[in-house]
């Protein structure tokens, strides 16, 4: 996460994080600020809550600062790897499934249809290595049976959007990005996107709807100005399953409105890593119980954790956001059913109109 943030950060300076203050402060912002403008002067920004202004020197106090102390258990425990997720794909000619093939990256079966969420296969997102194979290679990607991938980008940075990974997909792939990201996408001879901007629907075909919605976050990449493109959560709507992809974000009062006007969400993707140290990642990042809040104001029926296990992103080890999980449901007295941690390379069925 280090190279990921050079260029910004929401972070507060002190390294003694004062959860309470940071939860009054995200109460206090205003629903209808999530409607509001959101680019100025060429930057794209969040109007409930903009980042604080910080700079290089937040980023190297965490550098330099020392991490907490984890156990064997939180330090060792990854995602098994169930192998052959393509030829099990094979004997599955029909229904609704998730299929995580590892960090951001999703196969997703809706009424038929393929979406992919942030394409990432490549070993590297820059300079973090890979900890654990993807399920799939894009050459099995081409090899599925799809007649389409539809694939959703929530934002430009490396370990969500990955050029090599984009350029191996099928050539008549299908894009949904955020405002602003267009022009990347088309410069790879990709010419089938839509652009969205937040609280915007477009049609996704065969009775199907996709929602691009709002996420606390930021952009930025080499070679492109900070925030010079938007970044999104994304809902997909099909007639059987809803399906509510976080991106990567912190946690705001969006997920609250995000559920009362799309009541019915089956299963939500939510993004659970990079949370460590908390008073340099808490704006951009959510931590555990900020992703089980969310999961509850969003109303949907199942949480499945993302962006987990594959890289070593925050100061929390890559396996470390599984385990803590199970440590709030158990302390939170939670309904364990409802939460659904994947293995890579694992298929979820989904059940028809789940509600």
């Amino acid at each position: 996460m280090f190279f990921l943030c050079l260029a910004a950060s929401g972070c507060a300076a002190p390294s003694e994080f004062d959860e309470a203050a940071w939860r009054k402060k995200v109460e206090a912002a205003r629903t209808s600020d999530l409607y509001a403008v959101h680019r100025k002067d060429g930057e794209f920004f969040n109007p409930w809550m903009p980042m604080e202004e910080t700079g290089f020197l937040h980023l190297l106090k965490w550098k330099l600062s020392p991490s907490q102390e984890y156990t064997d258990e939180e330090r060792e425990h990854m995602p098994a790897v169930i192998p052959d997720a393509a030829s099990r794909i094979k004997t599955m000619p029909h229904g609704d499934f998730i299929l995580w093939i590892g960090h951001a990256t999703f196969l997703i079966r809706l009424d038929s249809q393929f979406w992919l969420t942030d394409p990432m296969l490549s070993d590297r997102a820059l300079l973090p290595r890979r900890k654990i194979p993807p399920a799939l290679s894009a050459a099995e990607l081409k090899d599925i049976g799809a007649q389409r991938i539809n694939v959703i980008i929530s934002h430009n940075h490396y370990d969500h959007l990955d050029r090599k990974t984009l350029e191996a997909l099928p050539d008549n792939t299908r894009f949904f990005v955020p405002l602003g990201m267009k022009e990347f996408i088309t410069n790879l001879g990709r010419n089938d996107v839509v652009e969205m901007d937040w609280w915007q629907t477009a049609d996704g075909g065969d009775g199907t709807k996709i929602v691009c919605l709002p996420a606390q976050h930021w952009s930025h990449r080499l070679g492109q100005a900070k925030n010079s493109t938007l970044w999104a959560s994304f809902l997909i709507v099909s007639p059987k399953n809803t399906v509510y992809y976080g991106g990567d974000g912190g946690y705001f009062i969006g997920f609250r409105e995000i559920g009362r006007r799309y009541a019915g969400i089956d299963y939500a993707l939510i993004p659970t890593t990079a949370y460590h140290p908390r008073w340099f990642m808490h704006y951009s990042h959510m931590d555990i119980d900020e992703c089980i809040d969310a999961f509850h104001d969003l109303g949907a029926r199942f949480f499945i954790p993302a962006q987990w296990g594959t890289f070593h992103l925050g100061d929390e080890p890559p396996g470390f956001p599984a385990v803590e999980l199970k440590r709030r449901i158990a302390g939170r007295k939670l309904d364990p059913s409802r939460f659904l941690i994947m293995d890579i390379g694992e298929i979820l069925p989904l059940s028809e109109n789940a509600r």
